[in-house]
């Protein structure tokens, strides 16, 4: 399967936030382009297209509460597939349950809280393009 080097699939119901990561990465990794979904069911159609055309992106950054699927059962589905569970996940969150922390920590996945200023979504922005997207 090949992967976008430089596409990230960013999966949030709040536009608010989808915005301020998109021009966060814009100012940090020009070259770097988020794609978006607005909550669990809209990504898994996104990603099966894009294993169909064979772009899968090199990174999706998942919000935890989301209408439909959220984040958690996103992020199962996600790694049961076996085309879609390479691909790497983050969580971008404004959830603080220790157990949703755990969870993820044990599966090897960054999460992040949601920042409050922009500057914050610069760091994450910098942090996921040098990380992920080389």
């Amino acid at each position: 399967m090949k992967f976008n080097g430089k596409v990230i699939l960013h999966v949030d119901d709040d536009p608010d936030d989808r915005e301020l990561l998109r021009e966060a990465m814009e100012t940090i990794a020009p070259d770097v382009n988020l794609t978006f979904a607005v909550d669990g069911l809209k990504a898994l159609e996104a990603l099966k297209l894009a294993q169909e055309t064979e772009t899968l992106p090199c990174l999706i950054v998942l919000d935890l509460n989301m209408p439909y699927l959220n984040g958690i059962q996103t992020f199962e589905r996600i790694k049961a597939d076996i085309y879609l569970s390479a691909i790497p996940v983050v969580v971008l969150s404004s959830g603080e349950n220790p157990a949703d922390k755990l969870l993820f920590s044990q599966a090897g996945v960054d999460y992040f809280n949601k920042p409050i200023e922009y500057s914050g979504f610069k760091v994450i922005a910098s942090h996921l393009a040098n990380l992920y997207c080389r």
